[in-house]
């Protein structure tokens, strides 16, 4: 009996230590990952203009440019690219596999319920990609439940809810991984649009001649939206000291010379908006 409860008192302590252990990997901070001398782990999808992986592996894309300028004013600059699907994002920032989202999100009320924002990096508004020339004049998301055409956009794009909140039916909303999947749905013709950030839907333009995009000015969906960048609520107080370092840096020479060649222009740049008062926003 007593050589039993010696077995079972080492097994529970065992456990315990191995629990225990694993708590404290978790709760490990960005701070402390970069102390022991860890990267910082940008994540992000591929979505260019916003976020990608060049050709060398590194990341590219202006949220990438931004985060890595910015770091590198704080000092850091041994960073590592992570690329995955953006429906993953959020789930690998609070699983510990990233450090900082750079993916390109708008601030919305449901992410900053699972992660926090940096301040604003920009305010853009959404459009629709569609076939060269818009065929079938689609503008907004009122044109396709009136011609009955169907819809294709990445999981997590806030163009899902916007479209379902504006009455498009679920048998005309298709949901792929990315954006690459989207566009190809397009190209072959198996959806009429695909409701993307202005950004990306100038990117795909400009790209691929099969596509136009609709008039920005005309797509009625949700007012311009702040995009940030996203952290894990433990490592707050890197957060702040990102967001000292993004003050001075936003709109300078250094963050234009950046930008530019990811189309990011002086027009895109927040102004007075507000993390805060963006994440009260559906």
């Amino acid at each position: 009996m007593t050589l039993f409860n010696n077995r079972w008192t080492k097994t529970l302590a065992l456990a315990l230590a191995v629990f225990v252990s694993a708590g404290v990997a978790q709760a490990e901070t960005l701070e402390q990952r970069i102390s022991e001398g860890e990267s910082i782990r940008l994540g992000f999808s591929a979505a260019p203009p916003w976020a990608y992986a060049g050709n060398d592996g590194t990341a590219k894309g202006f949220v990438n440019g931004i985060a890595i300028d910015v770091l590198k004013r704080m000092g850091y600059t041994n960073v590592e690219p992570v690329l995955t699907n953006w429906s993953s994002l959020i789930p690998s920032l609070k699983a510990g596999r990233v450090d900082i989202v750079t993916g390109g999100m708008y601030i919305v009320k449901a992410r900053c319920e699972n992660m926090d924002f940096s301040d604003p990096i920009g305010a853009f508004g959404d459009t629709f990609v569609v076939p060269k020339g818009n065929p079938k004049n689609l503008e907004t998301y009122q044109d396709l439940i009136d011609q009955n055409l169907t819809m294709v956009a990445p999981s997590g794009y806030n163009t899902l809810a916007d479209a379902r909140d504006a009455g498009v039916s679920k048998n005309s909303i298709t949901e792929v991984p990315g954006t690459t999947e989207a566009l190809a749905a397009l190209r072959t013709g198996r959806t009429d649009a695909v409701p993307i950030n202005v950004l990306e839907a100038k990117h795909a333009a400009d790209l691929d001649d099969s596509f136009g995009i609709s008039d920005p000015e005309a797509f009625v969906g949700r007012a311009k939206q702040v995009v940030g960048i996203g952290f894990r609520p433990e490592d707050s107080a890197f957060r702040a000291e990102f967001n000292k370092a993004l003050k001075d840096y936003m709109g300078s020479d250094e963050m234009m010379a950046t930008v530019t060649p990811d189309e990011y222009i002086k027009a895109f740049l927040p102004g007075e908006l507000t993390t805060e008062d963006a994440c009260k926003s559906n």
